[in-house]
């Protein structure tokens, strides 16, 4: 099996070392990427829109639990996702695969099991651990109004979780205060949030292992 381009974000250079050599041994690798947090991943995407396959760790430095993984599926939802991480709790598990992860691999795997998934998420199937939880259907709502945003408006999304106020937002997205405003009532409004301290709650719910309520059932 050959892969033309592989992105691998962590933030540990020994682990993203470990993975490519463990790949190399049984796939031809193109170009490989590495980036160790979110800003790098989303630059990387920009400038790199071809890649194949992106391994993501889901405690980068920028990324609050899942949402590296919503922000890159609505972002890049041709580019298929396997989530490497040392949590592989049975809810995490399932959570990566409804917030649109192809494949989870535990950090703890063996190597075989790395070219296993890589290999059957190149193929076009999903590849993740038995001991996974039940279905959520609250986190399928949660996914549902995530998917609702643009990219742009999910990149506000964050800044207001974090407690910023427009115009802190406006200048770091490099958007006129203006422009901010009407994302953030478009944001309220497709994500069925009464105010910005409730859409902060819902971002809470993309942490591992947070209350993954949402709005009206807190």
């Amino acid at each position: 099996m050959s892969l033309a381009k592989l992105l691998v974000a962590d933030d540990h250079p020994l682990f993203r070392a470990a993975v490519l050599h463990a790949l190399r041994e049984g796939i031809c690798l193109g170009q490989t990427l590495e980036v160790d947090s979110v800003s790098a991943l989303t630059q990387a995407l920009d400038e790199h829109p071809d890649v194949d396959l992106v391994l993501l760790d889901l405690a980068m430095p920028g990324a609050r639990g899942f949402s590296s993984l919503v922000w890159l599926r609505g972002e890049r939802p041709d580019i298929p996702v396997i989530v490497i991480s040392s949590n592989d709790h049975p809810r995490v598990i399932r959570r990566a695969q409804q917030f649109g992860a192809a494949g989870f691999i535990p950090k703890s795997a063996p190597v075989e099991t790395i070219r296993t998934a890589v290999g059957a998420v190149m193929a076009g199937d999903t590849c993740f651990p038995p001991q996974a939880a039940a279905r959520s259907e609250r986190d399928a709502l949660l996914a549902a109004r995530l998917a609702r945003l643009t990219p742009q408006q999910f990149r506000v999304l964050m800044s207001v979780a974090d407690g910023l106020l427009n115009k802190q937002i406006a200048y770091e997205l490099g958007l006129a205060e203006n422009t901010v405003k009407v994302h953030v009532t478009a944001i309220l409004k497709k994500l069925e949030c009464n105010s910005r301290t409730q859409a902060a709650l819902l971002v809470k719910a993309l942490e591992p292992e947070g209350d993954n309520g949402l709005p009206g059932e807190y």
